[in-house]
């Protein structure tokens, strides 16, 4: 990637080294649904806690162990300067549509963190809290993107905070809401898995839009980055990780998108930039 043009955002929250203890939280519905999906994944339920927290679903890791201090601060200005070009990207998107965009926060935290979703490990994953506005990464996860999901690469790694900023554009547009009000009123647990998958499969195809803008705009992209991550969205499907953690996969369970599916919609953002062809909800548009 190339990410010269690109300003470091200011909107960087390092909470590294800074040690949480867990406790108690609110419950309600969305603690229900995480839990559910947690237990389902083999995740420990307490990783996950309630209130518009979407998550990079994978599956438990040991803990991370720590990386040169100059290894870390190179990763940091690399987040740094991913998250100020979606800021970039996406001021310019809603400025077009006569809105204002809401620069999100980008939490560093190292194995345990707190939010206002609740209590968080690293082995949750990357994820966005709604209520606080909040992306989360510990950067461990980014050695366990290229070791333990073979998906290695620098646009691997940006498509990651992509996909959680994603999750941020559908918080200010209303949609997040919406769906996990549909998912409290859901009929089964697969209804409402089936409603997840789709609001993850769109944060994919806005990662893709975010790519696709930023790109035309400033030439971030080099030759074999748009396949670097689309190979850590196919690496991040439910599919595979089921088979990798339990040998076998229960499609009713899926929660984040098939591999397929999340290749597709990645795809479909990047080669579009048409925010109009991130309609995850239309009738058979996830089949």
């Amino acid at each position: 990637m190339r990410l010269d043009q690109e300003d470091e955002s200011q909107n960087i929250e390092d909470r590294r080294g800074v040690r949480v203890s867990r406790g108690a939280v609110g419950g309600g519905i969305g603690t229900i649904a995480v839990i559910l999906i947690a237990l389902f994944f083999g995740v420990d339920p307490s990783l996950l806690l309630q209130g518009n927290l979407q998550e990079t679903n994978v599956s438990q890791a040991p803990p991370p162990q720590s990386q040169p201090s100059g290894m870390q601060d190179e990763m940091r200005q690399f987040v740094a300067r991913v998250l100020g070009s979606t800021e970039r990207t996406w001021s310019e998107i809603f400025r077009a549509a006569g809105r204002t965009y809401e620069k999100p926060t980008l939490v560093l935290f190292s194995d345990s963190v707190r939010s206002a979703c609740g209590f968080a490990q690293a082995a949750a994953g990357p994820f966005y809290c709604g209520p606080d506005r909040k992306v989360y990464i510990d950067l461990s996860f980014y050695r366990d993107l290229r070791q333990r999901f073979q998906a290695p690469g620098d646009f691997a790694q940006a498509y990651v905070i992509a996909h959680e900023v994603g999750h941020h554009v559908q918080n200010l547009l209303g949609i997040m809401n919406k769906v996990q009000s549909l998912e409290s009123r859901a009929g089964s647990r697969n209804d409402a898995n089936a409603l997840s998958v789709r609001l993850e499969l769109q944060a994919d195809c806005l990662a893709g839009i975010w790519a696709n803008f930023a790109h035309r705009e400033r030439n971030i992209l080099e030759q074999g980055d748009v396949e670097e991550g689309l190979n850590a969205a196919s690496q991040i499907g439910d599919d595979r990780i089921q088979m990798r953690s339990q040998g076998y996969t229960v499609p009713e369970g899926f929660t984040n998108g098939s591999a397929e599916q999340r290749v597709r919609w990645f795809r479909r953002g990047i080669e579009s930039g048409n925010l109009k062809q991130c309609d995850t909800f239309g009738r058979g548009s996830v089949s």
